[in-house]
């Protein structure tokens, strides 16, 4: 996956035809997914459904960089076209050395294309938000050519999702969501789109992969499917042989931007559902647990007594969220909600977001090895989501007054100056790290001077000593590693789990 991109499929206008044929051509060398001959509906699928799939065409006014069209092209040092080149644009600069026209060229419009699909006939169409994303003006194109402004109903970044809505100018096909819970691997999809700004254009393929991670996302959960997807098909319909939309195309894996047979596509069981809230309220209101999470590791799970590993680990909760009243607290590891299994911190994080604010759901928590459940109504998440990451400082030559070396640490009880020279706030307690060995496990996982030692094996540590003690105990029960609870300076809080060997 290294040498390949992921790609939005949207298409910028300009590729055009060469690029097109350039592309497929390209493509054909290696033979398409669809050549096998597929089942016999697809045509009557095709024929049901391609009045209601729609092309967008969207403009946009953007700056134009310095030197416009006289900006010279960026070569290799020692090229044979660099001289040329050079002789070239310096004998079409004009007075004072700049370009002719002068470097302040005027703002341009650029346009894109991509596609969409109408879910109402009374104009309500689907598409990706990048598609419209930044666009001064948007136009939907029905299959026969007529072209319609529309406006902006709402959009959500985090599923790449975005509803338009214009004025039919006659009746309209409209499509129906599909449940894409049910597809099953090898299932025949068919596909249609405006690719390179082809126009309407059926591609057919089978599911490839159901539920797919490519940390593009928050809530990413993909159907991987080999219908031939490519630029331009971005925000088109993905149907199943009944002709209902179990998908939105939106990504391909690519190392040259056209299609080798790995697309992506939002599936109709999340699309669904943010259109209902985009059309209700023209935002999403997701649900809130009001924890921050972090996946349970091999060595994470040995030190909880969980086996085997699985769910996600609460590392912080906010004061003042749902889950802090309800019990929730920091080492608990939720392995279940609202009757839902959690595998990873992804599936808590999609099934939280698409539960309805307000609702009381129980979570099933396993604390010290054993499982507990705890009732919480649901808060909102506020949009936009801001993100916390911890930032390092520049660190300072190591603390020379350590107190305790342990697991490749220097620990140092807190005081004042440390506090100063680390920037750690006054409500962080436990054993401040100023160094860490580069050879060492804690290096591997990333602990660095100005970290905070909150807790060792679930229990609140001052010193150096305390956590040694802890160290040498959990090593006499005979336990592989130490689960150690880890502040930044600003009080954010992961577990981190160290081998004790």
């Amino acid at each position: 996956m290294s040498a390949a991109t992921i790609v939005p499929t949207r298409l910028r206008q300009h590729a055009r035809f060469g690029l097109a044929a350039l592309a497929l051509g390209a493509f054909s060398v290696f033979g398409s997914p669809a050549e096998a001959r597929g089942p016999e509906g697809i045509a009557d699928v095709a024929e049901k459904v391609i009045d209601a799939v729609v092309n967008i065409s969207t403009s946009q006014t953007v700056e134009a960089k310095g030197g416009g069209s006289n900006t010279m092209p960026q070569l290799p040092p020692g090229s044979p076209f660099e001289e040329f080149f050079d002789d070239f644009f310096k004998n079409r600069k004009g007075p004072g050395g700049g370009s002719k026209g002068g470097d302040n060229s005027p703002p341009r419009k650029t346009n894109s294309l991509g596609s969409g699909f109408i879910i109402d006939t009374s104009g309500i169409v689907v598409t990706n938000n990048h598609v419209i994303a930044d666009a001064d003006e948007i136009n939907v194109i029905l299959n026969d050519g007529t072209k319609i402004k529309a406006e902006l109903v709402g959009v959500d970044k985090k599923t790449d999702l975005a509803v338009l809505k214009f004025k039919p100018p006659k009746p309209l096909i409209s499509v129906k969501f599909g449940d894409s819970d049910k597809l099953r691997l090898g299932d025949w999809v068919v596909a249609i789109g405006n690719p390179f700004s082809l126009g309407g254009t059926v591609t057919a393929g089978i599911v490839s992969a159901k539920n797919r991670d490519i940390s593009s996302g928050p809530y990413d959960s993909y159907i991987q499917t080999d219908a031939a997807i490519n630029r331009g098909n971005s925000g088109g319909p993905l149907f199943n042989l009944e002709g209902d939309v179990i998908g939105v195309n939106t990504l391909i894996i690519s190392p040259s931007g056209g299609s080798i047979g790995i697309g992506f596509a939002v599936p109709s069981k999340t699309v669904a559902g943010v259109v209902d809230q985009l059309r209700q309220f023209g935002e999403l209101r997701r649900g809130w647990l009001g924890v921050r999470i972090q996946s349970v590791t091999d060595e994470i799970a040995e030190s909880l007594n969980i086996k085997p590993a699985r769910g996600a680990l609460v590392a912080g909760v906010d004061d003042k969220g749902p889950a802090k009243p309800a019990g929730i607290e920091p080492g608990d590891v939720v392995v279940k909600f609202d009757g839902k299994d959690v595998k990873d911190p992804k599936d808590l994080s999609r099934v939280v977001a698409d539960t309805a604010v307000g609702k009381e759901v129980d979570v099933v928590v396993i604390r010290k090895g054993e499982e507990q459940t705890k009732k919480v109504t649901l808060g909102r998440l506020q949009d936009p989501d801001k993100v916390q990451a911890a930032v390092k400082t520049d660190e300072p030559p190591p603390e020379k007054l350590v107190t305790q070396k342990a697991l490749g640490l220097d620990l140092a009880v807190l005081n004042k100056d440390l506090r100063a020279r680390y920037k750690i706030k006054d409500s962080v307690k436990g054993v401040v790290v100023t160094n860490v060995d580069a050879t060492s496990d804690a290096a591997e996982k990333r602990l660095s001077a100005g970290d905070v030692i909150v807790e060792v094996a679930q229990e609140a540590v001052s010193s150096g000593e305390d956590i040694q003690k802890r160290i040498d105990q959990l090593k006499k029960d005979g336990k592989k590693s130490v689960l150690l609870l880890v502040s930044n300076g600003d009080g954010e809080l992961r577990f981190v789990a160290l081998s004790v060997q």
